[in-house]
């Protein structure tokens, strides 16, 4: 009898996290879920409660303490990690906050949710990783390359970080047999799209926005032999937005 696979993963509960756990539910895997709100009686991703840590992803002292709480239902490994969870703040109109608008309390916020929290669960997993030979999937985005409409450049900025530290882990964790990747997400269509986002659609080269599990499908792609020789790229799912 084959052993489960266990991923965990932040930034579930919509969206592509949604769809992601989705995904990997209907291949059999537990999903051990990451949020900074408890689980919720009306679960929208097919989890359980034993399967769920309370956690918030931009207090680095709960991110270091909780850990133990992750590796106590671990077992001793971890097949993949998938760091989904992102936030990126708007100004008081929902606009978009640049780098003269944006406080240095945004800035660190931002930084501590979308980069810090990743370094942190993959150092501290690192034994667990690599006794599954397991993935990790770094979450970025189009906006980390090239100046976004909509998103802010905190956001941006921390993404275009992550993808550094895509490559730098991709290196230091090869060694145990951990591969590293990400993926950089475009105009994806969920429900909290940025007014606007649906416009852009039609100057894409393939007319159309991009579905969540359709990145879904990519991670689990990463996280799966299909990929088993991929390690410290970024692969872009934008419809050809940037060609």
């Amino acid at each position: 009898m084959t052993e489960q696979r266990t991923l965990l993963l932040t930034g579930a509960s919509r969206g592509i996290g949604h769809a992601t756990v989705q995904r990997f539910n209907a291949a059999g895997w537990r999903v051990i879920t990451c949020s900074r709100h408890p689980f919720p009686a009306e679960c929208p991703w097919g989890g359980g409660e034993d399967n769920h840590i309370q956690i918030d992803l931009a207090d680095p002292k709960d991110v270091i303490e909780k850990v133990e709480a992750i590796r106590a239902r671990l077992g001793g490994r971890l097949d993949a990690l998938v760091n989904n969870a992102g936030i990126s703040p708007k100004g008081p109109e929902g606009e978009r906050l640049d780098t003269i608008s944006t406080d240095l309390r945004t800035w660190g916020h931002v930084f501590h949710v979308n980069f810090f929290a990743p370094v942190v669960l993959a150092r501290s997993l690192k034994n667990e990783l690599a006794a599954a030979k397991g993935a990790v999937v770094n979450v970025t985005s189009i906006a980390g390359a090239r100046v976004h409409p909509f998103a802010g450049a905190a956001y941006a900025t921390s993404k275009a970080a992550l993808a550094a530290l895509t490559r730098e882990m991709a290196f230091d964790f090869g060694p145990l047999g951990v591969r590293v990747n990400a993926i950089a997400p475009g105009e994806i269509r969920t429900a909290i799209l940025s007014p606007g986002t649906e416009d852009l659609a039609d100057r894409l080269p393939m007319r159309r926005l991009g579905e969540p599990q359709e990145v879904a499908d990519t991670v689990y792609f990463l996280c799966t032999e299909g990929s088993s020789y991929i390690s410290g790229t970024e692969i872009e799912i934008n419809g050809a937005q940037h060609v």
